[in-house]
């Protein structure tokens, strides 16, 4: 089992972290963050994860795990290890995150609220020097759904601006989202030669 699942690494604008998708789900239409190794305690997977050196967040989703590192090490290298722990993950026949810490999570309408004044305090007065702003969408589960508008729709650093800034934002005070998707046409943005990151 653990020779036949599939792991392709795509690297992300923001260098500290690296997108790795898998040929079958681990965590079959669900996403959970994890800001740490103390936060990973009841997600096996995320826990083998943290034992690389240089690992600081996991994000599992569905077929895909985002992982941010710090250091120096490359990421050749560090995706080597990603690779195994994965396999290893997968053989051990143990779930991705454990169903106690998914109880925890609060409503959708409150995460949906929470978030939304994330945005109202913290981010989009931020953005609006530049012309831009965040708007939140939906929220379903755990999982954020944004659409940047203004300065920001089609801005070359859209998704620098997201990783670095919002989502950071966003975590830092609610911890319990998940996976936060950009739902916005860059395309048709005023940059016409900016290419939307792949989701």
């Amino acid at each position: 089992m653990s020779d036949e699942i599939l792991i392709q690494g795509e690297p992300m604008k923001v260098p500290t972290m690296c997108r790795f998708t898998m040929s079958q789900p681990v965590y079959p239409d669900q996403s959970y963050y994890f800001g740490s190794a103390e936060a990973a305690e009841l997600s096996p997977l995320a826990t083998r994860l943290f034992e690389i050196e240089g690992i600081s967040a996991v994000l599992v989703t569905h077929d895909r795990i985002t992982i941010t590192k710090q250091g120096s090490k490359p990421w050749p290298e560090v995706g080597k290890q990603v690779g195994t722990a994965i396999r290893d993950h997968v053989a051990s026949g143990q779930p991705a995150v454990d169903s106690d810490l998914r109880e925890r999570i609060p409503t959708a309408e409150v995460l949906k609220d929470r978030v939304q004044g994330v945005l109202d305090r913290e981010v989009n007065p931020s953005v609006a020097s530049h012309g831009g702003v965040v708007r939140l969408l939906d929220v379903r589960d755990n999982q954020v759904y944004l659409q940047m508008g203004g300065g920001c729709q089609g801005c070359g650093q859209a998704d620098v601006t997201l990783k670095q800034g919002v989502e950071v934002a966003i975590r830092a005070e609610v911890p319990e989202v998940g996976e936060i998707l950009d739902t916005t046409d860059h395309a048709a943005g005023n940059n016409p030669y900016y290419s939307p990151s792949k989701k």
